[in-house]
């Protein structure tokens, strides 16, 4: 348990350049905070304390604003940035070393008990307010960008973005395999489709104009 929560931490002072210290970590980064509770909580729920491990998780909502409930299985390294209104639902799987930040859903689509959330693989990273809905995997090393819907599998080394989410590439490059925190240059597949939609438009009108010019005798 401790040497877990001195991994927590370690991992904010690592990843969040706003921590000046590993005790600033213990006492002021909530997401710190919902995992030591969930911990509890998960160790209770495997147990068969179900209504008390729903009880923590409660109480662990409320003191931090992240909703993670018991049953949901988190791997190593993970990085909860902020975390008001972070929802991890009871079959969610996470890899190790991800980074989540506020308002982000692993959500579940089925009213039957079975797997239902989403699995994260080994260096995610979700942006603010992205979905990811259903029983589907998140591939290793993958960027989920900020607001986006993810409801199909992602491919490996992948970027995501848009509503509903879509595969894109970084630059035609792999994304590599280190935590990578910058949500400012993620490719956008719909502002690209209308680039091309006005680009396509001025060629139409340029031809336009050239028969209108033709048929009133000026070529």
């Amino acid at each position: 348990m401790f040497d877990a929560l001195r991994r927590d931490m370690r991992t904010v002072f690592e990843r969040d350049p706003a921590s000046r210290s590993r005790l600033e970590a213990l006492f002021c980064y909530p997401g710190v905070h919902a995992l030591a509770f969930h911990r509890i909580g998960h160790r209770l729920w495997r147990r068969g304390w179900f209504g008390t491990a729903r009880f923590v998780s409660h109480v662990s909502r409320f003191l931090t604003g992240i909703e993670i409930h018991p049953a949901a299985r988190l791997g190593p390294g993970l990085f909860i940035d902020h975390g008001m209104g972070v929802v991890i639902g009871e079959t969610a799987e996470v890899g190790k070393n991800v980074t989540i930040y506020q308002g982000v859903s692993l959500a579940g689509t089925s009213l039957k008990r079975e797997k239902r959330h989403p699995t994260l693989g080994d260096n995610v990273v979700v942006g603010a307010g992205a979905k990811v809905i259903g029983a589907i995997y998140i591939g290793d090393n993958s960027r989920i960008g900020a607001g986006s819907v993810v409801v199909r599998d992602v491919p490996p080394n992948s970027v995501v973005v848009g509503v509903p989410g879509r595969v894109t590439y970084k630059d035609g490059q792999r994304v590599t395999d280190e935590v990578d925190l910058n949500q400012t240059d993620l490719p956008d597949p719909v502002t690209r489709a209308l680039d091309q939609l006005v680009e396509r438009l001025r060629g139409l009108e340029a031809e336009v104009e050239t028969l209108r010019k033709r048929a009133d005798g000026v070529e």
